[in-house]
């Protein structure tokens, strides 16, 4: 008995959400063909120059955005920002600080104190 292993692809959409990269910003020959996982292993193990400037400069899809900010993906979107940005763009949001901003960082500093203290709890009840 035999067994084809076929090999696994993604569509470029999904490669360039595992590699934190917004697609349309990718290379064409990227956005046109399907990746082979091993083709996301490579990249990911030696980004080529395109991956490395556009994970350095951007434009980053909004979840990097978010994490590079340090608010949730709905805080950004009820700060007004529905478009990627790039690292000059993001960095000068950090120094402008507007209120939103803060205002979201609260919020999302309360969710991970929350979250952790809800995870303690669960530990402290298991022992």
């Amino acid at each position: 008995m035999s067994s084809h292993q076929t090999t696994q692809t993604m569509k470029p959409a999904t490669a360039a959400k595992k590699l934190g990269v917004y697609l349309e910003a990718t290379p064409a020959e990227f956005q046109e063909g399907d990746v082979s996982r091993a083709e996301l292993n490579e990249l990911q193990a030696n980004p080529p120059q395109w991956l490395r400037e556009l994970r350095a400069n951007g434009p980053h899809p909004r979840p990097v955005v978010a994490a590079k900010l340090g608010v949730s993906i709905a805080g950004l979107a009820r700060g007004g920002v529905t478009e990627p940005l790039t690292t000059e763009q993001i960095e000068a949001l950090k120094k402008e600080s507007p209120e939103w901003l803060e205002k979201e960082r609260a919020t999302q500093a309360e969710v991970r104190k929350e979250a952790e203290r809800i995870k303690n709890k669960k530990n402290a009840d298991n022992d």
